[in-house]
């Protein structure tokens, strides 16, 4: 079974090496940013196994990084280890109350860190079982079959269609850019254009019918799952 990836925020780049290579020996897939706002901005993009978060970064730090991680639904299933110089007890508090899932003191030995990474992602297992069933707005998705169900009728999707439905469904007003849709439907794999992601969505509206209007266009940057109230 492939390893989850990792990816590390960090601005010192001995450091990035160091980590980078240990995780990439143990078989961990590595993305690296070297700031907060690319950390934060490459976790909601590329949705890592986990994140490696230096506490004391220009510009946005880790704790503002972990803070806007933890508040976000598209993100704040993502596992956080953030790792500082600062040993101090409030330093710790400040990570852990954040929102942070362990805490790695500077400076660090390579066989402990990764003996936490595995603590937490084992954790989070236990805590997060995979999903494999969705059910809102009179809407049934089931990943194990790749089916559909919308008002009581089956319906028939492709991979791709079922794909991109199931990433809007299970975070409802979470908008998606169509470059995120694209990742999703292809693994990374296969380069498609941002357009085919129109195409898609167009033939799901149809499917859907009067469900449809489940799916929102946010103009200029994407798609969201209309999550309606409840009657």
């Amino acid at each position: 079974m492939s390893k989850p990836s990792v990816l590390i925020v960090e601005d010192d780049p001995d450091i990035v090496e160091l980590l980078q290579y240990t995780l990439e020996r143990e078989g961990y897939p590595v993305l690296v940013a070297t700031n907060g706002d690319k950390g934060l901005s490459e976790a909601r993009r590329r949705q890592p196994g986990l994140v490696l978060l230096d506490l004391m970064m220009p510009g946005l730090s880790g704790l503002e990084v972990c803070r806007a991680l933890k508040s976000d639904p598209g993100t704040r299933d993502i596992p956080v280890v953030m790792i500082t110089a600062k040993s101090e007890e409030s330093d710790v508090v400040l990570g852990l109350e954040c929102g942070a899932d362990d805490y790695v003191p500077k400076p660090f030995g390579p066989r402990e860190l990764v003996a936490r990474i595995r603590a937490v992602l084992r954790r989070g297992e236990i805590a997060r079982p995979t999903q494999t069933r969705i059910e809102t707005d009179g809407v049934v998705l089931d990943r194990e079959r790749y089916e559909v169900e919308a008002g009581g009728t089956l319906l028939e999707l492709t991979r791709s269609e079922f794909r991109l439905m199931w990433t809007l469904a299970r975070h409802p007003g979470r908008v998606y850019a169509r470059e995120e849709l694209v990742e999703r439907l292809t693994d990374g794999e296969v380069v498609i254009l941002d357009r085919n992601i129109d195409v898609h969505v167009s033939s799901i509206r149809r499917k859907l019918g009067d469900l449809g209007d489940l799916i929102g266009t946010v103009r200029g940057v994407g798609y969201k799952w209309n999550q309606r109230a409840s009657a």
